[in-house]
């Protein structure tokens, strides 16, 4: 299906969550259940997660290629900022549209993340309700009114 929104194409919307706060995993999840739009939220504990994740790698061969990446910048291992170059240096996954979303509301941080061409720059809201908000303001924009390219135009890349 071609020039069809997620919610359109009747399938549920495919997101990765790269976040190592057990805390924001759970708040996360939650805020996503209870949103209206069909969801499969993947979470990745740190930056070399995800990119197995995007790879395809170990024990994520089978899983599916994300509509869209929520990213946290402070991560172990692989921090937001090494993620996202990578990610956007990667002619396979450059395209998947990329939302950091952490606490830090520093100006460089912001700058950083644009220039490395985030889609998106959200600072973790403080309480329950906003981020709620904040995750139904996400889903409607991105998966009823953006049209993305889809899972297989990404995943034939990838086979690429």
């Amino acid at each position: 299906m071609t020039n069809l929104t997620v919610e359109q194409s009747g399938r549920p919307a495919e997101l990765l969550l790269v976040e190592d706060n057990y805390g924001d995993v759970l708040l996360t999840q939650e805020a996503f259940r209870s949103a209206k739009i069909r969801n499969n939220l993947t979470i990745a504990v740190d930056g070399e997660e995800a990119m197995a994740v995007l790879r395809k790698q170990g024990r994520h061969v089978d899983q599916p290629t994300p509509d869209l990446i929520l990213l946290d910048l402070n991560l172990p291992r692989m921090d937001g900022r090494e993620v996202l170059k990578a990610i956007k240096g990667d002619a396979a996954l450059h395209a998947i549209p990329i939302i950091v979303l952490t606490s830090s509301s520093a100006e460089t941080d912001i700058l950083r993340s644009y220039e490395l061409m985030a889609s998106g720059y959200i600072v973790k809201p403080v309480t329950f309700d906003r981020l709620k908000d904040v995750v139904g303001l996400i889903e409607s924009f991105w998966f009823t009114v953006v049209v993305l390219p889809s899972v297989a135009t990404v995943e034939q890349a990838n086979a690429s």
